[in-house]
């Protein structure tokens, strides 16, 4: 099982020496057997470190006569570091066991397992073969109470723990497309797990880890090291990262946080918490943390069910942001630690579900974590690996192994991804003496075919409320949240035609299409804009040019009217007034006939190319509704502000070359709906074309689930 955040108590212990000294001092003046009920009792509060401790003591006091003592307690001993990932203090217990026939068959299994995780692959084999021995000849020693598996359950584990000692040599001698690079940069020396990158362009990377600078002075009687806490780094724009710091704010406490995920908006945080109280087990729960501003904030209990005897750990959000994937070991599951589903609704967890097999086995399935393009991506000990935890991939209903050297013989988990490339970062134990993990770099080059969009307001900033509806000539059929400057990424099919839809409440649509070559050797990014036009206040016409004094439109303003055109047909059920303005130059009676008959040009412009006339109401309001500044003008003309009136009286107090700006802003030709249900009704007010009900979707039946191995 692996260490961080599950059912274990977190009881710290209330000094940082008491592990080292205090524990030394009382077990050198007991017995073995007076310190072997002090591990259980350690043990029975889910202090694994310090029950382990213990038991090594109290294994090395006993005399070699006493092997049934001896064994046992090396049973013991071999449990308690199995479960906290130290292997190399595992493997020697099981061995000792062994030795003094003590081991179950469960525990043999572990053994064999651990085997597999320390890369003796040849051992494992036989350990795994004994095993299969006696499982077809008798089972019940699979049906003992304390067994952990029914018999059923240790054939699978078995039977994937042979074909993994028998063919991993040969997949790390293949290996993949896959490089891989540790990044000392990030690391301590002791754990550092579950990247998970953040910001609008990934240049935030958060992380678990329990060095010196999390919170608190104390030592974990689990693990022996400190609470974890959520650290975090920064990118600058010359792409360096910033020294790890735990994250500011209340998200961390003296307790155990870690394996977050943040929400496609980056509005939300998911992550796991362990609290504690003083001689009482504790479980893992899932909390969540706003983002206000720049900071989180304290993360509050994320409610899933009313069980209250299981883990909840490792959230993972789908990329859709409808369902939230976690890891539980509570009942229903198929064994061990199982991957369970929620469906969000308003923030709220509707009910959950086991996503079953093929994904989950009678191991443990851990770390769940999705690409953008929706592949779920997780990792367990129980499908055929090449030892302890493997990272696997769920794409189109089969289990695929990406094989080495994303993957070793080490416990390899917890994936983040740079945008929607195959790139990013992952945490692995390997090469660590300790079984302490840390975290490296991946990428598995892919041609990408992508398209970038950008939601924004006509004269405004980009839109976090929008939404892009995107729709393929292969039958793609989605919709896509943005980010909080309302952009969003998609990757493309080569060969596909798209029509993608810009929505948000309150704004027009705006659609765009753009259709992808066949042959594409390199990446490519698509960059598509969708402006849209705000339905409660005017909207500028950018470009919209005039003769000098008078109303016939200039050639170079067909653009820009092109795209008005656009609008109008892709948002058929609305009337707009049509509105131009001048400067406050000139006489009232010449600035209003100017302004009426630039308003007619642009209405008989639209009428020209097909757009209805009772659909446009042109209104030339000459020089009485001066520009109201909005911010993003502010933001370009440091001497105005958001709410400033062009008025004569106000532009007269400006610069000279400061006012031909104010009146060169007010010269303009708007545009604001009138109605948004024309023609959707009949005469006698009822509603035309009444959509028809969507027929239900058959999915096909599929054929039997396999694992796919790819190098």
């Amino acid at each position: 099982m692996r260490k961080p955040f599950f059912r274990y108590s977190l009881l710290i212990l209330r000094s940082p020496l008491f592990i080292l000294l205090a524990f030394f001092m009382f077990a050198a003046s007991c017995d073995e057997a007076s310190i072997e009920k002090k591990g259980d009792r350690a043990l029975a509060l889910g202090e694994y470190y310090v029950a382990g401790e213990y038991y090594r003591r109290a294994y090395s006091k006993t005399p070699a006569k006493e092997k049934l003592h001896r064994g046992r307690r090396a049973l013991k001993m071999a449990r308690c570091f199995d479960h906290i990932n130290n292997t190399t203090k595992a493997l020697g217990g099981y061995r000792n066991a062994v030795r003094y026939g003590t081991i179950t068959a469960v525990d043999r299994l572990d053994f064999a397992r651990a085997l597999l995780k320390n890369g003796d692959y040849k051992t494992a084999l036989a350990e795994f073969q004994l095993l299969q021995d006696s499982l077809e000849n008798d089972t019940s020693s699979f049906h003992e109470r304390h067994s952990r598996y029914t018999p059923e359950q240790a054939t699978v584990l078995v039977n994937n723990g042979i074909i993994s000692a028998t063919n991993a040599s040969g997949w790390k001698q293949e290996g993949s497309a896959y490089s891989v690079k540790r990044m000392d940069f990030f690391n301590s020396r002791r754990d550092d797990y579950s990247p998970c990158l953040g910001g609008e362009d990934n240049d935030k990377l958060y992380f678990t880890s329990t060095r010196n600078d999390a919170e608190g002075d104390e030592l974990s009687g689990v693990t022996g090291m400190k609470a974890a806490d959520i650290f975090v780094s920064e990118k600058d724009d010359k792409g360096k990262w910033s020294k790890p710091e735990p994250v500011a704010s209340g998200l961390n406490t003296a307790y155990d946080e870690g394996a977050c995920c943040i929400s496609s908006d980056g509005r939300e945080m998911y992550l796991t918490q362990c609290t504690f109280e003083d001689a009482a087990p504790r479980y893992a729960k899932i909390m969540k943390s706003n983002r206000s501003d720049a900071s989180w904030g304290k993360a509050e209990p994320f409610h899933l069910t009313r069980d209250t005897l299981s883990a909840f750990a490792h959230p993972a959000i789908s990329p859709d942001g409808e369902w939230l994937y976690f890891v539980s070991d509570m009942p229903g599951g198929v064994g061990g630690l199982d991957i369970w589903r929620t469906h969000l609704m308003g923030g709220v967890a509707m009910g959950v579900e086991n996503v079953g097999e093929p994904i989950n086995t009678p191991g443990d399935e851990m770390f769940p974590t999705f690409r953008p393009n929706g592949d779920l991506y997780f990792s367990s000990d129980g499908h055929p690996g090449m030892g302890g935890l493997d990272i696997y991939i769920y794409k189109d209903g089969r289990i695929i192994h990406p094989g080495y050297p994303l993957n070793s013989q080490a416990d390899d988990f917890g994936m983040t991804f740079e945008g929607v490339f195959n790139r990013g970062y992952f945490s692995t134990s390997r090469n660590d003496g300790r079984g302490n993990d840390h975290i490296w770099w991946f990428e598995n080059p892919e041609v990408v075919q992508l398209i970038r969009g950008w939601i924004y307001e006509i004269d405004g900033y980009g839109l976090q409320d929008a939404e892009a509806y995107i729709v393929g000539s292969d039958g793609t059929n989605q919709h896509s949240l943005v980010k909080s400057d309302g952009s969003f990424e998609y990757v493309a099919k080569p060969g596909t035609d798209y029509i993608i839809l810009g929505t948000c409440s309150g704004f027009l649509n705006h659609k765009e299409e753009i259709a992808i070559p066949t042959e594409a050797k390199e990446s490519e990014t698509y960059d598509l804009m969708f402006p849209l036009a705000n339905i409660s206040v005017p909207v500028l016409i950018d470009n919209i040019f005039y003769e000098y004094g008078k109303a016939r439109l200039l050639p170079s303003s067909a653009h820009a009217l092109d795209s008005l055109v656009t609008m109008l047909n892709d948002n058929p059920n609305i009337t707009i007034e049509l509105s131009a303005h001048t400067d406050y130059r000139g006489s009232d009676e010449f600035n209003q006939k100017l302004s009426q008959q630039r308003a007619e040009s642009v209405v008989n412009y639209l009428i020209s190319k097909g757009i209805a006339p009772d659909r446009l109401t042109p209104v030339g309001y000459g020089e009485a509704n001066p520009k109201r500044i909005r911010k993003k003008v502010a933001d370009h003309y440091p001497w105005l502000n958001e709410g400033d009136v062009l008025t004569e009286e106000f532009i007269n107090r400006l610069k000279p070359d400061e006012q031909e700006t104010a009146n060169a802003l007010n010269r303009r030709t708007e545009f604001k709906v009138l109605r948004t249900t024309y023609n959707m009704f009949d005469e006698n007010g009822n509603l035309k074309n009444i959509p028809k009900p969507r027929k239900p979707k058959v999915e096909e039946p599929t054929s039997e689930d396999e694992l796919f191995f790819e190098f």
